[in-house]
């Protein structure tokens, strides 16, 4: 399942965050790629150790928080500290699925990935190239979102950022381990959350809609594990 997620970050916030990365210390990319991935990896990323890092991660994480259709589309359990990278210069990432396990630089935490999220800081008329391609059940979704807004989809799918040919592609990246981690189930409460807040729109606190959200729930009590 892939969502987009508008608006996760404000333009006055999305500025203010770029104008702190800009001084921040960045290294390259391949430090945190797997052994396979290592040689498709081509761009920089904020230092682990730089102070900026967990911060800004920080910030971000307390707006996810705060974000329904972040929550219903991920039912997040962990979320693994944001990790800043760059693009420019022909710099891209080849295909390549991203790692099962993760380690959080800021808390020493293992997770386990089940969902994997871009949330995009640069424009997509400040740079060319760069689109985030995720080939999945339905095909290949390119994907090239303006600043603030979210991509979450399955860390099952194989993926590629573009060669970025003009201008500088900023994004924070996070993996989050779900309540519930198969992505087809995932699906189903996302589509059913989403449902039950139109019909209760429409209807109220209607018997039917209050019936729906019991069923919701009880789903959630099955298939989820925390």
């Amino acid at each position: 399942m892939l969502v987009t997620i508008p608006d996760v970050l404000s333009v006055d916030t999305v500025v203010q965050l770029r104008e702190q990365l800009e001084q921040g210390q960045w290294v390259d990319g391949r430090g945190t790629a797997g052994y396979l991935a290592a040689a498709q990896k081509r761009n920089v990323q904020l230092a682990d150790t730089d102070p900026l890092a967990a911060s800004l991660g920080n910030a971000i994480l307390e707006i996810l928080s705060q974000n329904a259709r972040f929550i219903s589309a991920s039912l997040p359990l962990r979320i693994l500290s944001p990790m800043f990278n760059a693009y420019a210069g022909e710099q891209e990432y080849g295909f390549h699925v991203d790692n099962s396990l993760r380690v959080d630089p800021q808390t020493g935490e293992r997770i386990r990935a089940d969902v994997s999220s871009t949330l995009f800081l640069s424009d997509p008329g400040e740079y060319d190239g760069g689109e985030l391609l995720i080939q999945d059940t339905y095909g290949e979704q390119r994907v090239k979102l303006p600043a603030g807004h979210m991509v979450v989809y399955p860390s099952t799918s194989l993926h590629r950022v573009t060669p970025v040919t003009r201008g500088k592609r900023m994004a924070a990246i996070l993996w989050i381990q779900s309540m519930v981690r198969d992505d087809a189930q995932r699906a189903l409460l996302f589509e059913m959350d989403n449902t039950i807040q139109q019909l209760a729109t429409e209807l109220g606190e209607h018997s039917s809609v209050l019936s729906l959200s019991g069923i919701y729930h009880n789903l959630v009590r099955r298939w989820a594990n925390i």
